[in-house]
């Protein structure tokens, strides 16, 4: 600095903002978030975080959240993302608030998912699955899982995830794998397992059985036809009316067709009966013009619904008809039709009776459904339930098994025996077209077209699945369990509750949220048929049980079982497929030879339906688990599920069920589900669209946090849309926030909370105003955390920090905080309050900036341990006091039209600062004006004078339309400007030995000398 340089700055006088308290703190105002998250978790490793938190939470109530397991294949995507950071929100603020909140992660580690990778891999090489050894197969599959449950672990860990990481439960352990097999053996025992044949989904791709919860349903383009049914017999007819006699109706019964619709022409061959319902009016119909070579000839009769007829016609390209006679429920029930292709094939010549069904509509279609009992669910209920009065009538009430595995045409469909529906696939293949020809060779087709419309796919192979009827394992869902009489309570009857009525009663008892998730899974529990626990696959736990040789009869024995689990324990289910399984566990109660070992697998479901029976109890110990050792007792304790939406008919119900069928109760108390991710529109995410958001690549740019942040702020209970765009507005969101945290830490960067305390009741009022804020907050933000409601804690804090402390209270204090002398008792109670509220704001956000909160933290106690082992700020009562902000309410509607005249005036230049003003202030209403008396209403408008007045003021006064009774008048300030404070005051030149501040920033001056601390 050169002579004239220093010559200059002298004469400007010294340089006060050496003298100022301000912010002083090392909390980087750039937050970056991808350095420093990593360091975070780092450091929670080396401390033990996870380890300490289970030590600080002993003897609490245990809330324990059950991690459903995700599928080991592939990395995580942002619906992962979502689903682990609710979970984490849940259960750190869970412990937060005063509970031992355990998480324990898991994995899913069998099923067609990744044997299906696997496959695609041998298929990649031209390798042929069915020529390696099972258990070889087997170990591939279990080192696939392996390999992506270490990777998965990584990515769950730095969304900043506290669980036992290094215990995790996994379905594929020995130890699980042998607690799955116990529990299965469990439903043998009670007699809810039973081998039955039922019409099941089924895919020809991936050759096994699904579960409702892997079917989702897409477009597809089907083939439709219309097929008339001939009348066979008629037993007694009703006449009413329509000038026929009984005789006349009969004869027309006698010659008339019954019309179906299906768009599935490939089940016909499978045809066994024809549906209608009581609640649709039908009648008689005759064409009487049709185009010639039409397949509805004219004078041909049908029977349709009356609502459906003109759709019906017009597919069938008639050009006139007349409707001849109504024909009634009584009617119809007394008609036996023919087969379609009885008249031209052999081994259709059988009767095909009428039932009246429930799940016949109108809605499409003529009226009348064609059933075939092994092609549906409605088919195979109305089929079976009129057992009794089929057998009674000589009709075979055998379901035949007319489809392969392959989806080809069995022998069953005579005719069409070889012909495919889907092939390997997953395309059509000629099986339609077959049967459509034969219908026009029988001239029972009269119209033919196509539809697009919703269809079953696999999850896994995104291609159409059939109903096809197939021998599978079942557990019943409606027969009474004995063994479960005393442990389900009163529920029941005949020898116990059925596991239905089990299930429906802990519905009720759990606590669901959203609520309606209660209504959702009712329905789905009681519409749902019996579970089918079988798969033909490779990879998974097997149905370890043995039935006698020819028949279904399961053979239950307690040695037996113990052998087969122990074997589990100590070399998994692997055991099972090894060579001389039937004599290693039978000898030497039973003969091998006298029984079949099933080599099924368990559904996948049935293996995460069972996790409650190895994480969440201690009847047993199960080495290399990390199990949560919690009896459900309906006590204090409690165990949460959480998951997405679509899990009501998945995870929830599938362990809903089988602890229902094993314990007599839900494995759980409380269930919380959310919606799924989409994009910035509102669109399903897909690589093709190019909208897919990686939460790998949020974090590389913006940090976890922000991702936690997000997921907070969502309301979850709905689908989450992000994009570029919201998450910006998060980053700028986080931003505003990390930097009042940071100005809180650079004002506490003066205060020493050793020193003397003022005290809380001699505060100023405006600090009681902030501690009142803090105790309103408390309630409602306990209340929040207590209701899962993290976006309503996120509204209500950003809104504090906003509204409340960075435009108004830090506003205020500024001044008071940065200029006022060391002794000075209002700031020592500003920085009393501010530390308050750093602690309170921090610690509310602990659970959901998890690395901010942390980074803050340490930053103000670098003693500390974790702010994660710290709980929810304890308020003290007496700083609620509502009389004090009713009036300061009234205090900050009069300041906020001083505030609105003041921005006029910095618009039009004729002040640069608010402290350049003195505004005149008239206060019409006596009631606000009481609540100014006493208020330094200048500091409070940050203005350097101010004067209050009664009355309405001039009529060009600047008012406002929400606030009624005051008026300002700008007014400039009058004096000199002081150098420190900038305060603009006639005193400024009072004091001799400061000449250039105000009296009060003089005596600053002095103290800060006398402390050594100036100049």
């Amino acid at each position: 600095m050169n002579e004239q340089t220093r010559a200059a700055k002298k004469a400007e006088g010294p340089d006060y903002s050496k003298s100022l308290y301000l912010p002083q703190t090392d909390f980087p105002m750039r937050a970056g978030l991808p350095q420093k998250e990593p360091e975070l978790l780092a450091r929670w490793r080396e401390i033990g975080l996870y380890q300490r938190q289970r030590e600080a939470g002993q003897g609490r109530a245990k809330f324990v959240l059950h991690d459903g397991p995700p599928y080991a294949n592939g990395n995580i995507h942002i619906g992962h993302a979502l689903n682990k950071i609710l979970k984490d929100l849940v259960t750190r603020s869970q412990q937060m608030a005063g509970k031992d909140s355990n998480y324990v992660p898991g994995w899913d580690c069998h099923g067609l998912p990744i044997e299906w990778k696997i496959e695609e891999e041998y298929r990649a090489k031209g390798k042929n699955k069915d020529e390696v050894p099972i258990i070889e197969f087997r170990r591939q599959c279990r080192a696939f899982a392996a390999h992506w449950v270490d990777v998965q672990r990584e990515e769950f860990k730095r969304l900043g995830v506290i669980g036992d990481w290094d215990h995790p439960y996994e379905t594929m352990t020995f130890p699980a794998e042998a607690q799955i097999a116990r529990e299965i053996m469990k439903f043998a025992a009670n007699g809810a397992l039973y081998r039955g044949s039922k019409p099941v989904m089924w895919s020809v791709v991936e050759k096994t059985a699904l579960a409702e919860a892997e079917v989702e349903y897409e477009d597809h383009v089907s083939d439709t036809v219309w097929v008339a049914f001939p009348v066979k017999s008629v037993g007694n007819v009703r006449v009413v009316g329509e000038g026929l006699s009984v005789g006349q109706k009969r004869a027309l019964l006698e010659e008339t067709k019954i019309v179906i619709w299906t768009t599935t022409p490939w089940t016909l061959p499978a045809n066994r009966a024809i549906s209608y319902s009581n609640k649709i009016a039908y009648s008689l119909y005759r064409v009487t013009a049709a185009p010639e070579n039409n397949w509805a000839k004219v004078g041909a009769t049908f029977i349709l619904a009356d609502a459906l007829v003109d759709s019906v016609f017009k597919a069938a390209k008639v050009e006139a008809y007349e409707k001849v006679a109504p024909v009634y429920a009584e009617d119809l029930q007394t008609l036996t039709a023919a087969h379609p292709l009885a008249r031209t094939l052999l081994g259709y010549d059988f009767d095909v009776p009428l039932f009246d069904g429930e799940h016949v509509t109108e809605d499409t279609g003529t009226g009348f459904v064609h059933t075939a009992p092994g092609h549906g669910r409605d088919d195979f209920d109305i089929w079976m339930a009129h057992g009794r009065e089929l057998a009674a009538r000589g009709i075979d009430t055998r379901i035949p098994y007319t489809v392969d595995a392959d989806g080809f045409l069995t022998k069953e469909a005579p005719g069409f025996t070889g012909k495919r529906v889907l092939d390997d696939k997953g395309n059509k293949g000629d099986a339609n077209e077959g049967v459509i020809k034969a219908l026009i060779d029988a001239g029972a087709l009269i119209a033919r077209g196509r539809l697009k419309h919703q269809y079953p796919h696999s999850w896994r192979s995104k291609k159409p699945l059939i109903f096809r009827n197939t021998p599978q394992w079942f557990i019943a869902l409606d027969k009474p369990i004995a063994s479960l009489t005393e442990s389900a309570g009163a529920r029941g009857s005949n020898g116990g509750p059925t596991l239905r009525e089990i299930a429906l009663d802990e519905i009720a008892r759990t606590q669901w949220f959203p609520a309606q998730g209660e209504n959702r899974i009712t329905s789905m529990v009681a519409g749902r048929p019996d579970w089918v626990v079988s798969r033909q696959r490779a990879w998974g736990v097997p149905i370890a049980i043995f039935v006698r040789k020819g028949t279904s009869d399961i053979l239950v024995d307690a040695k037996v079982n113990a052998r087969i689990a122990e074997a589990f324990e100590q070399e998994g289910a692997d055991a099972w497929f090894a060579p001389d399984v039937a004599a290693r566990f039978l000898a030497p109660d039973y003969k091998p030879e006298d029984f079949d070992k099933i080599d099924d697998v368990l559904d996948v479901w049935f293996d995460s339906g069972s996790t409650h029976a190895f994480t969440l109890e201690d009847a047993t110990d199960f080495p290399g688990l990390s199990g949560i050792r919690r009896i459900r007792d309906g006590g204090r304790d409690a165990v949460m599920y959480l998951e997405g939406s679509d899990q009501h008919r998945g995870w929830f119900q599938s362990s809903l069920l089988e602890s229902s069928g094993t314990r007599g109760r839900a494995p759980f108390d409380i269930v919380l589900t959310h919606g799924f991710t989409l994009d910035e529109n509102g669109r399903k995410m897909s690589k093709s669209l190019g909208n897919v958001v990686a939460p790998q690549t949020v974090i590389a740019q913006s940090g976890a946090d922000i991702l936690r942040f997000w997921v907070a702020a969502s309301d979850y209970s709905d689908d989450l849309r992000i994009g570029p765009e919201i998450l910006k507005t998060f980053v700028e969101t986080y931003r505003k926030l990390r930097n009042t945290i940071r100005w809180m830490l650079g004002s506490l960067g003066h205060y020493d909370a050793g020193a003397e305390k003022i005290g809380f009741a001699e505060f100023p009022e405006l600090e009681r105003l902030m501690l009142h804020r803090l105790a309103e907050l408390d309630a409602d933000i306990r209340e929040a955390y207590t209701r899962f409601d993290y976006k309503r804690v996120v509204a209500r804090l950003t809104a504090f920090l906003n509204t409340d402390l960075s435009a108004f209270y830090f506003d205020i204090r500024k001044d008071t905080l940065y200029c006022d002398p060391p002794s000075s008792r209002k700031r020592r109670a500003a920085l009393e309050t501010i530390e308050q509220i750093f602690r309170a704001v921090t610690l509310w956000l602990a659970p959901i900036l998890a690395f901010t909160s942390e980074e803050a933290w340490l930053s103000r106690y670098p003693g500390a341990v974790s702010v994660h082992l710290e709980g929810f700020p304890q308020i003290p009562a007496d700083w609620r006091d509502e009389a004090l902000a009713e009036k300061w309410e009234k205090v900050r509607r009069a300041r906020s039209v001083v505030t609105g005249a003041l921005e006029i005036e910095r618009g039009q230049k004729r002040i640069g600062s608010s402290l350049e003003a003195a505004p005149l202030v008239y206060v019409a209403d006596a009631d606000l004006r009481g609540a100014l008396d006493g208020v330094d209403f200048a500091e409070v408008c940050i203005t350097s004078d101010i004067t209050v007045e009664a009355g309405e003021g001039p009529a060009d006064a600047f008012r406002l339309a929400d606030v009624s009774g005051v008026a300002v008048v700008p007014a400039r300030a009058e004096g000199r400007k002081c150098a420190r404070s900038w305060k603009i005051s006639p005193l400024v030149g009072s004091d001799v030995e400061f000449p250039d501040v105000t009296p009060r920033d003089a005596q600053a001056l002095r103290e800060l000398a006398a402390l050594g601390r100036w100049p």
